[in-house]
């Protein structure tokens, strides 16, 4: 009895392997993940800020472990040296400045749904002098579109800063910064106060 011949393999086109699907996910994936971790940033700051003094070093950095790890998906800190009240409050002073430049970008996101997404309903017209105006619809579609690009840009900045949020909060158990962590979040720090000024001056 011979056994019946293999049918054979069907090739699979670059858009349909798992890579390729998978990759836009974790894209979007990774974007929210960002925005949920820097929207946390400046409360779990001032919560760190008030209790670290009063004894809660331990508590919070339990605290910015669990939103590494939960949020970003990192793998839990190694058992390592436990962090000093300094070295908790001076991540919480850090961790307020990082939180408060994620502040535009979030801002930006907001933008984006409230005058985007949600245009029509927000702004009940008339649109004549509206971008893609005087239809309502053309309107809508222009302020949605215009829209997209600036909301890409506000992602990349909290992915950005996520980023290095989080390779901060590795230093609490230990780990040794790198020599350009420092720089580049006060530096993120710094811009994010210049275009807020900007902002108001704008306004």
């Amino acid at each position: 009895m011979t056994a019946a011949p293999a049918s054979p393999a069907v090739p699979t086109s670059p858009a349909e392997s798992p890579t390729a699907r998978s990759r836009p996910y974790r894209t979007a994936r990774l974007a929210g993940r960002s925005l949920a971790y820097c929207a946390a940033l400046v409360p779990l700051a001032l919560l760190a800020l008030v209790t670290t003094p009063l004894g809660g070093a331990g508590a919070a950095a339990t605290r910015w472990r669990a939103l590494r790890s939960r949020l970003l998906g990192a793998p839990p800190a190694t058992a390592g040296r436990r962090p000093g009240t300094v070295s908790v409050f001076g991540h919480a002073l850090l961790s307020l400045l990082l939180g408060a430049a994620a502040l535009l970008p979030l801002g930006i996101e907001v933008l984006l749904v409230l005058r985007g997404v949600l245009y029509g309903v927000v702004d009940p017209g008339p649109y004549t002098n509206s971008w893609g105006g005087p239809t309502r619809a053309g309107a809508w579609l222009a302020h949605f579109l215009v829209g997209l690009p600036m909301a890409a840009a506000g992602l990349a900045a909290l992915i950005g800063i996520a980023a290095v949020h989080q390779r901060l909060t590795r230093s609490l158990d230990g780990e040794s910064r790198a020599p350009w962590l420092m720089p580049t979040a006060l530096l993120i720090a710094l811009a994010g106060a210049l275009l807020f000024v900007a902002w108001t001056h704008q306004i």
